[in-house]
């Protein structure tokens, strides 16, 4: 019963979480428009039908059923078409979109209020008020980082050894258990014990188990000078690294890949012990560029989302097993939340900073995604205010009529081919995390 209620309780905490991620995001948008004098009929968390609401002022604040986003209501989004252009009311499908949407727009601005519709705005302010939710998410993740980063600190490798292997197995072996006849690793041959502090290597001084490594992998069959830290002495070894096939390391600390994805291999010194982890806080300096590489990993999983969806849908129809580090859904962020929540050998503190990181994460994914410059998200709205501030510069600049605001009504019929296939993908990664779930453990 234990293990249920922790996984219920890290569910609630990530839908939680996102729901006020969301608000912020909606948060960022409505202080903006109404300090710039937008008039905002509702502000709601959620989709579909309405569980609460309380109007204040002209404005209504509300919960609705599906908690899978947000928005602001703001009266006159699209400009009216111009002067001649023929309703569409009965000329296509595609020109009906873009009509209704003008006459939607236009039935939102009551009487008198016709100087606080948005497209009225200048394009400066418009932006900000687009930009203003991205924002908030962004500013959010960077606390966040700030948070796990600087207070819980990062997991990383310290000069401790903390294990030391009885045999000597090249990394490509298919077993990693010692048998009888397999030859002695030097690190356990020369005395190294779990818990030495590493102090010197071939009279080098070691500050990370990375510089140790480095300089024992460049003497295979040489006498290496070893000094260790035991019981509070120091305690000099000699150890003798062994010619072994090793993976290839980067400066990045990973495993190098070839172009096929296969791990290289290189013929290195090898002793035979691992690192003890430690948990070491980081400087405020650490802060942005975690955001930013984060930032990287979401474009680059959005850039390559088609090939990701095919793998996705292969995996939720067929065999295959779901990439752990491929798309999920909300459904399935929640259900790994979950899982993390109900080990029973992570210690809470851990357990609470992998909570702070997965919500960082998931603000730079709405600051990312929403950027992305297609309506109906922000990144569009902003690109066509973009696009208007260019038509006026140059239409100043040439001393030409000013074209006016950018009808964005137009590009309605790809705004719902968007939203079709967006709605379509969210649908494929709810399915692939109730069927075949992301496995971590």
């Amino acid at each position: 019963m234990d293990s249920v209620l922790a996984f219920v309780i890290g569910v609630a905490i990530i839908v939680v979480g996102l729901a006020v991620s969301i608000g912020l995001h909606e948060i960022g948008h409505l202080v903006p428009a109404k300090l710039f004098g937008v008039k905002v009929t509702q502000y709601m968390i959620g989709f579909g039908p309405t569980v609460w609401s309380r109007r204040k002022g002209e404005t209504e604040y509300g919960v609705k059923a599906i908690p899978l986003g947000g928005y602001i209501s703001m009266i006159g989004m699209f400009p009216p078409g111009r002067k001649g252009e023929v309703k569409a009311d009965s000329t296509g499908f595609f020109r009906g979109l873009v009509q209704d949407a003008r006459d939607s727009s236009a039935e939102s601005i009551t009487p008198g209020d016709e100087d606080r519709a948005f497209y009225r705005l200048p394009v400066w302010k418009r932006i900000v008020v687009m930009f203003g939710g991205p924002f908030m998410n962004l500013v959010l993740a960077t606390v966040l980082f700030g948070v796990l980063l600087m207070g819980f600190g990062v997991t990383q490798a310290s000069t401790t050894v903390g294990t030391v292997s009885e045999c000597a197995l090249p990394a490509t072996s298919e077993r990693q258990t010692c048998e009888p006849g397999d030859p002695k690793a030097p690190g356990a041959a020369a005395g190294i014990e779990p818990g030495d502090r590493i102090v010197s290597v071939a009279g080098e001084p070691i500050d990370s188990w990375s510089e140790s490594t480095a300089i024992i992998r460049e003497h295979p069959g040489d006498p290496v000078a070893l000094v260790v830290e035991r019981d509070g002495a120091e305690v000099a070894l000699t150890v003798t690294p062994m010619l072994s096939t090793q993976y290839a390391i980067g400066e990045n600390g990973q495993v190098v890949k070839d172009a096929s994805g296969a791990p290289v291999t290189v013929d290195v010194g090898f002793v035979g012990i691992g690192a003890a982890s430690e948990t070491v806080q980081q400087p405020i300096t650490a802060v942005l560029p975690a955001v930013g590489d984060q930032m990287n990993a979401v474009a680059g999983v959005i850039f390559n989302l088609p090939q990701r969806m095919v793998d996705v849908a292969q995996a939720a129809f067929g065999p295959e097993e779901r990439d752990p580090n491929g798309p999920m859904s909300v459904v399935g962020v929640g259900r790994v939340a979950g899982e993390v929540a109900a080990l029973d050998d992570v210690a809470v503190v851990d357990k609470a900073a992998w909570m702070v990181g997965i919500l960082a994460a998931l603000n730079v994914m709405l600051f990312v995604f929403n950027m992305i410059p297609l309506l109906p998200l922000d990144g569009g709205h902003i690109a066509g205010a973009l696009w208007e501030g260019i038509r006026r510069g140059f239409a100043k600049l040439f001393h030409r009529p000013d074209p006016g605001p950018v009808d964005l009504a137009k590009l309605m019929p790809v705004t719902l081919a968007v939203v079709v296939v967006f709605g379509a993908m969210s649908a494929l990664l709810i399915y692939a995390d109730i069927v075949k779930p992301v496995s971590l453990f």
